[in-house]
C-alpha cells in the first residue's frame, strides 16, 4: 500500500484514511497548523499545549469528512494514489431547471435572486457546503428552500435568541403564514429541547451540552452565521451529528486564517462563494453606502502617558474620555435618519453613551438601549419599532451586530475600536439592507490617534486593519481628522 491512501466513510462526521504509517504521518503534518495568537492563550503559557491544531487523529486515522478535497490535493501534489471508497457518496444530480420548478411549487411571495438559487443548487448537489454570502444577501431564504426541499428532521443552529425568532418570522413570511407553526419548534433558554416537529431552530447555547443520542434523529443541519462554529461548544454539536449527511453552513465572513476556514470546511464542506458585497450593490440589492473615517487626534501628553500602557489600559482611557464620548453623542444626535451606535463594554461605555444621548435629545427622538442583558422579545420589539421609525437612535452592543435584520438603518457609528474582520463586516452589514426611502447609508468609523514618534498605539493599528478590509471589499471611504 506504499504511497497509496484509501479513503472510506467512517460516519457523517469523519472519513478514515487507510495508508502506510509513514504516509499517515506525512498527511497528519499537512493538516497541522499553528493557531493565530496561540502565544497569548493560557494553555500555551502554562505549558499544556504547543499552540497547534491537528486535524488528523493518528490513533483513529480519522479526518473531518468535509476535507476530502484537501486529501485529494495532497495526493495529486505528491503523485500518491488515492482511492475513494464506494461508501463515500458522490454529488447529486440536480439541475437548475429542477430547482426552479421546486421553487415555483412553494408559491413564494418573492422571486429568489440568482445568487440565492446558486447557493441552493450548490448545497443540494454536494450534500455539504460552506456557503459564503455577504451579510444582507438573504441567507434565511436559502435556508428555507433547503428545509422545504429535504423534508427531513432538521436542526437549524443560530448564535442568538433573537435570530431564533427572526428565522421563524422569515419562514412564516416566505410561506405567507401557511408553513411554520406546525413544522417548527423554537429552542431558547428554558424551552423544551425535543419535539416531534420536523424542524428545530435553536441557539447553540441551548443544546451543546446534550448527549450524542439527542442528535441521532437529525438528517439535515444548517449553521447560520457559521463563522462562529470554530468554538469548542459549537464543534461539539457538529461532531455529535454522526447520522447527518446533509450539512450546510452559511456565513458572510471568514477571518481569513487557515485554521478557521479548514475547521469550518471540515464540519460543513468546501467553501462556495456565491456573490460579493460589491456585486450586490452593483445589482442594487443593497444600499449604496460610504464610510467616513474620523480620526480623533488626542493630546500629546495623553499619548505620552499611554505609550507604555497595555491594550486594556488604552481602551479604559478611550471609553472614559469625556470629550470623546460627547463627540460621539453629538455626532449621533446630529445625523438624520435611524442611527445605530455600536459599543463593546455595556456598563463602562454603552450605558454612558446612552445616558448622554438620551439627555441631549430630551424626549424629541426615540432612543433605545440594547445589550446582552436585554430580553430577546424586547430586542425584537426594538427591531420592529425601528423599522417603522425614521429618526430613532439605537445604542447597541454586539447583539445587534451579527445577523440581525434591520431594514431601515441610515447610519452606523463604530464607537469601540476593533480590528476583527468578522466583527467589522458583520457590523457594517447592519446598514447595508436597503432603507425604505432608498437613501444612501453611512458608516462613521471612530479611530484614535495616540501616536508618539515612531510608536503607534494599539487602536490606531486596529484602524489600519479596518482600512485594509475596506480596500479589499472595495468600499468607498473618506478620512477626516479632528483634534480632541
Amino acid at each position: 500500500m506504499t504511497d497509496k491512501i484509501i479513503v472510506r466513510k467512517y460516519n457523517d462526521v469523519y472519513i478514515h484514511l487507510d495508508c502506510e504509517r509513514g504516509v499517515l504521518y506525512e498527511i497528519a503534518q499537512y493538516f497541522t497548523f499553528q493557531v493565530p495568537g496561540y502565544q497569548f492563550m493560557p494553555s500555551f503559557q502554562d505549558g499544556m499545549w504547543d499552540g497547534k491544531i491537528r486535524l488528523v487523529n493518528l490513533n483513529t486515522q480519522l479526518l473531518y469528512a468535509g476535507l476530502l478535497s484537501y486529501v485529494e490535493k495532497f495526493c495529486r501534489d505528491r503523485d500518491y494514489e488515492v482511492v475513494i471508497h464506494d461508501s463515500i457518496q458522490q454529488a447529486e444530480q440536480f439541475s437548475v431547471e429542477e430547482a426552479k420548478d421546486f421553487v415555483l411549487s412553494l408559491d413564494l411571495p418573492m422571486v429568489p435572486h440568482e445568487h440565492q438559487m446558486k447557493a441552493f443548487v450548490t448545497a443540494v448537489r454536494n450534500r455539504r457546503r460552506l456557503i459564503l454570502s455577504p451579510t444582507a444577501s438573504g441567507k434565511s431564504l436559502i435556508i428555507y428552500l433547503l428545509v422545504r426541499f429535504y423534508e427531513e428532521k432538521s436542526l437549524i443552529v443560530v448564535p442568538t435568541i433573537q435570530l431564533v425568532h427572526q428565522m421563524y418570522g422569515d419562514f412564516k413570511e416566505y410561506s405567507n403564514g401557511t408553513w411554520g407553526p406546525d413544522e417548527c419548534h423554537l429552542i431558547t433558554g428554558g424551552k423544551e429541547k425535543t419535539s416531534d416537529k420536523p424542524v428545530l431552530i435553536s441557539t447553540w447555547q441551548s443544546i451543546y451540552k446534550q448527549r450524542k443520542n439527542y442528535f441521532d434523529p437529525f438528517r439535515l443541519v444548517i449553521g447560520d452565521e457559521a463563522h462562529g462554529f470554530k468554538a469548542t461548544s459549537l464543534t461539539s454539536i457538529m461532531t455529535k451529528l454522526i447520522n447527518t449527511p446533509y450539512r450546510v453552513g452559511l456565513t458572510g465572513t471568514l477571518d481569513e486564517t487557515e485554521t478557521h476556514q479548514l475547521v469550518l470546511e471540515g464540519l460543513f464542506g468546501p467553501v462556495k462563494k456565491v456573490i460579493s458585497t460589491a456585486e450586490l450593490m452593483e445589482k442594487d440589492l443593497l444600499s449604496q453606502f460610504e464610510i467616513k473615517c474620523i480620526v480623533l487626534k488626542h493630546k500629546t501628553e495623553d499619548a505620552k502617558a499611554l505609550r507604555k500602557k497595555k491594550y486594556h489600559e488604552e481602551i479604559d482611557y478611550l471609553i472614559s474620555h469625556e470629550k470623546r464620548n460627547k463627540f460621539i453623542r453629538n455626532l449621533a444626535v446630529s445625523l438624520e435618519g435611524n442611527t445605530i451606535v455600536l459599543f463593546r463594554m455595556v456598563e463602562k461605555h454603552g450605558k454612558v453613551l446612552y445616558d448622554l444621548i438620551k439627555e441631549k435629545v430630551d424626549g424629541k427622538r426615540n432612543v433605545f438601549y440594547v445589550h446582552g442583558g436585554t430580553d430577546a422579545e424586547a430586542r425584537e420589539e426594538v427591531r420592529r419599532i425601528v423599522e417603522r421609525e425614521t429618526d430613532a437612535i439605537i445604542v447597541s452592543s454586539s447583539v445587534f451586530s451579527t445577523g440581525t435584520n434591520i431594514v431601515n438603518l441610515h447610519n452606523a457609528i463604530f464607537a469601540s475600536p476593533s480590528k476583527g474582520r468578522i466583527r467589522n463586516l458583520q457590523s457594517i452589514g447592519r446598514i447595508l439592507r436597503k432603507t425604505k426611502d432608498g437613501n444612501q447609508a453611512t458608516l462613521y468609523d471612530i479611530a484614535d490617534d495616540l501616536i508618539i514618534g515612531q510608536h503607534k498605539n494599539f487602536t490606531i493599528k486596529h484602524f489600519a486593519a479596518r482600512v485594509k478590509i475596506y480596500n479589499e471589499e472595495k468600499f468607498n471611504y473618506t478620512l477626516y481628522r479632528v483634534k480632541i
